[in-house]
C-alpha cells in the first residue's frame, strides 16, 4: 500500500472536507511495485534483477586480489621450503629452469597456491557485488585468463623486454613452451580447472554475508 487516502466527511471535520495523502512512493529509496515489509522475497527479486549478473569492476579487483594472494603464498611456501632445507624450489625462475624435473610435490603446492588465490579473488568479487556470486567468480577467472593470454601475446610479438609475466614474477604453471609435453598439458588443464572451481566457490561464499544481512532485515520488518 503505497498511497493511502483518508477522506473525512463534513460531519467528522466540522463542516470541511479534508483529504490526507500519504504517498510512500515519493520517498527516497522506496521502489514502487512491492512492499519491503510485506513481501521481502519480491523485494529481493527486484534487487537481483536490477543489480545481479556479472560485475566487471568486481571481477577485475577480485583478480588483483587473486594475484596478490598467490604471489604472497608463493613467497611464504618458498621461505618454508628453504627453512626446512627442502630441495624443492618454488620460485618461478627456478621452477621453469627445472621444468622437466620439478617433481609432484612442487607442482601440487603451486596448484594449491593458485587455487587459494583464486578462491580469495572470487570471494572478494562476490562480497563486493552482493548478487550472482558464481558469476563474479567466473569473471575473476576469465579476467586472469584474458590478461595472461594478452601478456603472453605481447611478449611474443614485441620481444622479451615486454614479457610482463617474467618481470612481475606471477605464479603460473612452471612449464616452458619448448618443454611442453603430455604431462605439461595435463598440469595446465589441472590448473585451469582447479582455479576455475576455486573462483566459483569463492564467489558463491562471498555473497553469503549479504544473505545473512537480508534475513535479519526481513525478520525485523
Amino acid at each position: 500500500m503505497f498511497a493511502k487516502s483518508r477522506n473525512r466527511t463534513a460531519a467528522e471535520t466540522g463542516g470541511t472536507d479534508e483529504t490526507v495523502v500519504d504517498d510512500r512512493s515519493a520517498r527516497t529509496g522506496y521502489e514502487e511495485g512491492y512492499a519491503e515489509g510485506r513481501d521481502p522475497a519480491a523485494a529481493q527479486a527486484v534487487r537481483k534483477e536490477r543489480f545481479g549478473g556479472l560485475n566487471p569492476g568486481a571481477a577485475f579487483f577480485g583478480w588483483l586480489v587473486a594475484v596478490a594472494v598467490s604471489v604472497l603464498l608463493t613467497g611464504v611456501a618458498g621461505a618454508i621450503a628453504a627453512a626446512v632445507g627442502s630441495s624443492v624450489h618454488l620460485t618461478q625462475s627456478q621452477a621453469q629452469a627445472q621444468a622437466g624435473s620439478i617433481g609432484l610435490a612442487a607442482a601440487v603446492v603451486l596448484l594449491v597456491v593458485l587455487m587459494v588465490g583464486y578462491y580469495s579473488g572470487g570471494y572478494v568479487a562476490g562480497r563486493m557485488s552482493r548478487f550472482s556470486g558464481t558469476s563474479q567468480g567466473l569473471g575473476v577467472w576469465i579476467t586472469g585468463l584474458v590478461v595472461t593470454i594478452a601478456m603472453i601475446a605481447i611478449g611474443a610479438i614485441f620481444g622479451q623486454q615486454y614479457d610482463i609475466l617474467s618481470r612481475v614474477n606471477l605464479p603460473r604453471l612452471p612449464v616452458t613452451v619448448d618443454a611442453l609435453s603430455v604431462g605439461g598439458v595435463i598440469a595446465a588443464l589441472a590448473v585451469l580447472l582447479g582455479t576455475l572451481v576455486a573462483a566459483l566457490a569463492g564467489g558463491s561464499v562471498g555473497t553469503h554475508y549479504h544473505r545473512r544481512v537480508d534475513k535479519v532485515g526481513w525478520k525485523n520488518a
